[in-house]
Parts: C-alpha cells; sequence; structure tokens
C-alpha cells in the first residue's frame, strides 16, 4: 500500500487531536476522505474512527492516526492540510501546488488554485 507524501500543518494536527480526543475514540484515529470537487480542488469528509477500515492507509502525524481511503491518497500525494479559523470560514483546507488554476473565473484576484474546505458544522454524530 503507498502512503502519499502528505503535509499536515501544526494547525490541522491540533483540530485533528482534538476531533479524536473528544470522540467516543479516543484511541482511535481520524479519517479523511477527499475527492475531486469544483473549483476549490475537492470536497472532503471526516470521522473519527476506532480503527482503519479495509483498505485505507494509515499515515502517522507526531503519534495521531490518520486513516486515508484508496481513493484519497492519490488525491492527497504532494498536498498541504492545514486548518483555517477565520470570520468567513473554520475548517480544513487543502493546497494543491501542482493544480492548474481554474477556468471559470475572470477575477483577477481569484482565490489560489486547488484550495478547499470542509465547514465544522458538517460533522455529524453518528
Amino acid at each position: 500500500m503507498i502512503t502519499p507524501n502528505v503535509t499536515v500543518t501544526p494547525a490541522a494536527e491540533k483540530f485533528m487531536r482534538r476531533m479524536v480526543r473528544f470522540s467516543e475514540h479516543p484511541a482511535g484515529g481520524f479519517r479523511l476522505s477527499v475527492a475531486p470537487g469544483g473549483c476549490s480542488g475537492y470536497t472532503s469528509e471526516f470521522s473519527v474512527e476506532s480503527a482503519p477500515k479495509g483498505g485505507d492507509s494509515e499515515l502517522a502525524v507526531n503519534g495521531l492516526r490518520v486513516f486515508l481511503p484508496a481513493e484519497s491518497r492519490l488525491l492527497l500525494d504532494g498536498v498541504t492540510v492545514d486548518f483555517a479559523d477565520t470570520p468567513l470560514q473554520s475548517g480544513l483546507t487543502f493546497v494543491n501546488p501542482n493544480a492548474a488554476a481554474c477556468g471559470c473565473s475572470s477575477s483577477g484576484d481569484a482565490k489560489p488554485p486547488a484550495e478547499a474546505s470542509v465547514s465544522l458544522a458538517s460533522i455529524k454524530r453518528r
């Protein structure tokens, strides 16, 4: 199983650790699924799981267990996962330096390519 070259910033690591620590599975891991999606580059979902699911790869981030499904591993190779907490957004962001700029905006000051975020409001308890 190939583990992608993913960079997790300290801010993203802190967010992921908190999600795991305050979940029903504090000894488990943070499962991150991404898929291609629109101008932002990625759509993502995450959950806290007690163990990786079949086909998941486990990425160790300073002792934090991050579970990545097969389809996400390819997309996250070379990507930096960060956490933004601003008045306009709060959640994980993904920066892919190899992505092409989006062609749907004619604005000269459009957002950088391949950034995506996931809202804290999307967290659901099972």
